[in-house]
């Protein structure tokens, strides 16, 4: 009975102590209170009279009482001018283990009362008996009064005036406005020209959810141009056409310019373009920075100080161009798919440590992020982090803007355990697979199956489960067999089997399906169960039907190649004399024929040497045009002509007159270029004519000569042409040399250079004609790959 005093005597004591603690807390909290406005309201003053924002007006702050010697507090109250008593005490030094007040900093605490004491009296810093110019003092010396219009970084407020001057001139713009991104999402108005001052004001911050026209330009959306219907939106000047231009620095949107003009605007030119693009890179490279960026090693405490998984991204450029990040830190709770360790990632690309980052769009949110600068929160994301068969994870993203860098961090959507994780790779990897499992007990009083295997089989959601020794009625008549072997082995053979049967689907149609079964056997051989799987292989039976026909047809069309090819062959073979003839008197000839390098390119070049009644000799070297068994047919007919034709004793020119007649009248508009030369072996005579044909060579002692042009056109382009005709001189021991433009042609230089590049390497003919006609072939420098014919005949 005498404990329950002592009891209420501790707990009265406990509470009065927590009292005079929560006395003491709210007593410092006022405190802090009357300290924090007095920075505030110095920090603002500084902020309109140096014209900077308010961080760094607050920085500055600091700064200049670590200069003076004052804490922050007794400086911010001789800016507002109260004295520092009225600050609520705080401008005294902080007490011992106590911290300075918010905002103030740690070195400033150290100064004493005094000094603040002489700083609100204006007599620190100067001689004894001389008035000091005190920190209120030296902060007008800083910078003149501006009013907030004009706060804007100099450089750029004089650049928007030159600006706006040059483009009233050239494109009769009005005014002009430069947006600054904000860290917020933000924008502030960085500088101006034409505008009033009042509407200058009035949009000197636009917050984050206005859909102005510059704030769609920051927040990645392409420019806009006078009459672009996103130039409409609510934005400084309305009532104008304008233009909007992003401002970009490292591959990320700084801000953007905003060019005003009366309605209905100008139509730029692509000049003018071009010209509204190098100023927006001026006012780029003169935009001020907004705050201080985080130091690396605040980034690096900040990263470590996540207790979610989190890496810290640095933006690669090639040619201002952003291309990749590489991954400068990661935190300790980071784990990679690969269970690679973290200095194995640290330094690395991010997309060759992760190239399925692209594909899962991952990466994408990253340059959005990194471009804009507006950070991504608790998005939801499929995650794929490696290549080959991996599943992906639901993920909730996070990226946030750090200085130039990324902080970037993911948790997994849900709560759950390893193991459901576990369960739902294996579930999403089974669907991808089109495969579900099944077990069931030796007498069906439970059957299990895996999610899809109903969908397998057409049933509805609750529909009980088909036991195996079922199986056979669900599948086609033709497989009935093949599912009862299989259960046989599995019950009462007690052996693993599969089959692949049609399964039945109850709306019609059958999916062609491979079911894997093993029997579940107790300690004493018995059967109490039977799992396994069934596996989904319509697309790969409906593959393997497609790829058998698919074969069957190329087998077909290879043969039906194969045919035309070795027609075509023969055909030219037939057609083309197997050696020249060796009775002529006077004269000794040789020939070659070189066919294309690809059988499927059978072309339709020829020759003919042919004696002729009168003792004259026909030479003929032509070329139809195309390849296979159409050339080759056209070869034979003209050929064949000129052959019949020579005969008459007419000249070369109505040779060729006759034969162009003749491919004008041949089936599939035969085109060919021919040369045709009559050679008088006694008396060295030489007449010949040309069909858009390369000229003969004349090979002598006194060197190679290329014989005149002739005129003459394709044979078969047009009806009643006439052909010229030449006459020469062969003296004895003169090679002619007629050939084809496979010997010499080349895709890079013209034909009369490779021909006087290949008989200069070549050299004279000497005495053995089939030799040269050998080296000519080994040192062509033609790289058509197309059939080539020559012939050389020497007057002896």
């Amino acid at each position: 009975m005498t404990a329950r005093p002592e009891r209420d005597d501790s707990t009265a004591r406990a509470l009065a102590g927590t009292v005079r603690r929560l006395q003491d807390a709210a007593a410092r909290l006022r405190a802090e209170a009357r300290t924090r406005s007095v920075v505030d309201l110095a920090t603002g003053i500084l902020s309109e009279r140096l014209g900077v924002l308010p961080a760094e007006a607050a920085a500055r702050l600091v700064r200049l009482a670590r200069e003076s010697g004052v804490t922050v507090v007794a400086l911010a109250a001789d800016i507002v001018g109260l004295p520092t008593a009225a600050a609520g005490a705080a401008g005294e030094p902080a007490a011992e283990g106590q911290p300075a007040a918010e905002g103030e900093d740690a070195s400033a605490g150290e100064t004493d009362g005094r000094q603040g004491s002489e700083v609100a009296e204006g007599r620190s810093g100067g001689a004894p008996g001389e008035p000091a110019a005190g920190p209120a003092a030296r902060l007008a010396t800083l910078a003149p009064p501006v009013a907030p219009a004009l706060a804007a970084e100099p450089d750029l407020q004089r650049a928007a005036g030159a600006v706006l001057e040059q483009l009233a001139t050239s494109l009769g713009a009005r005014a002009l406005a430069v947006w600054q991104r904000l860290p917020g999402g933000g924008l502030c108005l960085a500088a101006h020209s034409g505008l009033a001052e009042a509407e200058a004001e009035a949009w000197s911050r636009v917050p984050p959810g206005v859909a102005t026209p510059a704030q769609q330009v920051v927040g990645g959306a392409a420019e806009l141009w006078p009459g672009d219907p996103a130039a409409a939106g609510p934005s400084i000047g309305p009532g104008s056409a304008r233009a909007v231009l992003p401002l970009v620095e490292a591959g990320r949107r700084r801000g953007a310019l905003e060019v005003l003009w009366p309605v209905p605007g100008p139509s730029l030119t692509p000049s003018q373009c071009r010209q509204l693009w190098a100023l927006a890179e001026l006012c780029t490279t003169l935009l001020g920075p907004v705050g201080q960026p985080p130091t690396p090693e605040d980034a690096d405490v900040l990263l470590e100080g996540l207790l979610a998984p989190a890496l810290l991204l640095e933006p690669q450029l090639r040619d201002d161009q952003l291309v990749d990040f590489a991954i400068r830190r990661v935190n300790a709770q980071f784990r990679d798919p690969l269970g690679r360790p973290r200095d194995a990632l640290e330094g690395v690309s991010f997309l060759e440590a992760y190239p399925a980052a692209g594909a899962s769009g991952l990466f994408e949110r990253l340059l959005r992020v990194h471009r804009t600068g507006v950070p991504l929160t608790g998005e939801l994301l499929q995650l794929v982090l490696q290549d080959g068969p991996s599943v992906p994870a639901t993920v909730r993203l996070a990226v946030a803007p750090l200085g130039g860098r990324l902080l970037v961090g993911w948790e997994a959507a849900n709560g759950s355990s390893g193991e459901d994780e576990q369960a739902a790779l294996l579930s999403q990897a089974q669907r991808l697979a089109r495969v579900a499992g099944f077990e069931e007990d030796a007498d069906h009083r439970r059957i299990r199956w895996s999610d899809g295997l109903r969908q397998l089989f057409g049933l509805p959601a609750g529909a009980p489960p088909v036991p195996l020794t079922d199986l056979a009625r669900h599948v086609h008549p033709d497989d009935e067999a093949a599912v009862r072997r299989l259960v046989d082995t599995v019950r009462h053979r007690r052996r693993a089997s599969s089959a692949v049967f049609r399964l039945a689907r109850p709306g019609g149609g059958y999916h062609y399906t491979r079911v894997i079964a093993e029997p579940v056997l107790d300690a004493e051989g018995r059967l109490v169960a039977v799992r396994g799987a069934y596996h989904d292989v319509s697309a790969q039976h409906r593959t393997e039907v497609a790829l058998g026909a698919t074969r069957a047809r190329l087998a077909d069309s290879e043969q039906e190649s194969a045919e035309r090819a070795q027609l075509a062959l023969r055909l030219q073979q037939a057609i083309l004399p197997a050696e020249p003839p060796r009775d002529v008197t006077g004269l000794r000839a040789a020939v070659r024929y070189r066919p294309a390098a690809k059988r499927d390119r059978v072309g339709g070049d020829w020759y003919d040497v042919l004696p002729l009644p009168d003792k004259r000799v026909l030479l003929a070297v032509g070329d139809v045009a195309g390849h296979g068994v159409g050339a080759a047919t056209g070869m034979v007919a003209l050929r064949h002509a000129l052959r019949g034709l020579a005969v008459t004793g007419a000249g070369p020119a109505r040779l060729l007159e006759w034969a162009n007649t003749v491919a004008l009248r041949e089936p599939g508009q035969v085109t060919a270029t021919a040369v045709c030369v009559l050679l008088d072996p006694a008396g060295g005579e030489l007449r010949w004519a040309r069909a858009g044909h390369l000229p003969p060579i004349r090979l002598g002692s006194d060197g190679a000569h290329v014989l005149p042009l002739p005129h003459g056109v394709l044979l078969g382009a047009l009806e009643e042409v006439r052909y010229e005709e030449y006459r020469a001189q062969l003296s004895t021991g003169d090679v002619l040399l007629l050939y084809t433009d496979g010997l010499v042609e080349r895709r890079d230089r013209p034909v009369e250079d490779s021909v006087d590049q290949l008989i200069r390497t070549a050299g004279a003919p000497g005495p053995d004609l089939e030799l040269y006609l050998d080296r000519l072939l080994d040192l062509s420098p033609a790289d058509t790959e197309d059939d080539t014919c020559l012939i050389a005949v020497r007057v002896e």
